[in-house]
């Protein structure tokens, strides 16, 4: 599914289409409530840091959930990554491999199983004892703030600088998983992604910034390339291609996760005509291996201004519990 514009526009046709699914936003928020207010999550034996957010997709959250894994292991713990699985087939408890496709596991979870050891499950309790089986001493949840099964030491919420919270109406009504107040009282800390300065709701807790952005290279200058993208919001991709001096001879958006067929990737190569096809790294693990020639990925990565301030919240899980 690709976000509707009318999440974060303010004219008539947008308010309207706001209103009429309005109902239906209390309804889903209602539910979220009551979920939280009977939920008895399960408390694992190692600390849980679950790195979330109270938006629906492109906030930046995997990349950033992949800097944070990378802290604790310099600080000399070993955590695994524990996800849902959004898109696979495979309810799990299971151990990512490298046999996995996007169709068994998702795409996520492919891209973190690079950096740390990953496990998707579906019921979180049941992927909680088995990362901690194979050895985990800390688990990163790669989302999971609307998921109560798991007790969290550390619930850190990703917001995009740019957009913030849309609308600020619940889904289908806007892009919020939650009311934002909601949400936010149960967070420990923010990370902002991006530039910005989105309206926090009642919220005096730690605000940190990051920015995600494609790792520097000069081999896009003057390149022309065709773009395309199944992401969150893959203006994302085009604009970060533009920054870094390509020729964008053409830019084609898809829904996030969605599934590359052999028939689309060769239209697109038709209509590459000699300039470069190129994508994102998340929807390069979602094209079958047998249909990635040809075809490049920008690599990206997270970076957290305030080191010393995700320190300290990490320090967080070294003390009694």
């Amino acid at each position: 599914m690709r976000a509707p514009d009318f999440w974060h526009r303010d004219d008539p046709v947008a308010r309207l289409a706001t209103a009429v699914l309005a109902p239906l936003g209390s309804l889903y928020g209602a539910t979220v409530r009551w979920k939280a207010a009977r939920a008895k999550p399960y408390r694992a034996r190692v600390p849980v840091v679950c790195v979330g957010n109270i938006s629906a997709g492109g906030t930046g959250k995997t990349p950033i959930a992949i800097a944070i894994a990378d802290t604790i292991i310099a600080h000399g713990r070993n955590p695994f990554f524990l996800t849902r699985g959004y898109g696979g087939k495979l309810a799990g408890p299971v151990v990512v491999s490298k046999t996995h496709t996007a169709e068994d596991v998702g795409d996520e979870p492919l891209l973190l199983a690079r950096r740390a050891p990953t496990v998707v499950a579906r019921d979180r309790r049941e992927g909680a004892i088995l990362a901690i089986e194979r050895g985990a001493d800390v688990i990163v949840m790669d989302d999971g703030h609307q998921n109560f099964s798991l007790y969290k030491d550390l619930s850190l919420v990703v917001v995009d600088g740019e957009h913030g919270f849309g609308n600020g109406h619940v889904l289908p009504a806007g892009p919020l998983r939650e009311a934002a107040a909601q949400g936010l009282a149960r967070a420990d800390a923010v990370i902002i992604s991006g530039d910005g300065n989105p309206p926090l709701p009642a919220f005096d807790k730690p605000v940190l910034r990051a920015h995600v952005a494609p790792v520097r290279t000069t081999e896009w200058q003057g390149t022309k390339v065709v773009a395309f993208a199944g992401i969150g919001r893959p203006k994302k991709l085009f604009r970060s291609l533009a920054g870094l001096g390509a020729d964008l001879v053409e830019t084609v958006a898809f829904g996030d996760h969605h599934p590359y067929t052999a028939r689309e990737l060769s239209e697109l190569r038709a209509r590459a005509k000699g300039a470069r096809l190129v994508t994102t790294e998340k929807d390069y693990v979602r094209i079958a291996p047998a249909d990635r020639d040809g075809i490049a990925f920008l690599p990206i990565m997270a970076t957290i201004e305030s080191q010393d301030g995700l320190d300290r919240l990490l320090d967080r899980l070294n003390g009694p519990r």
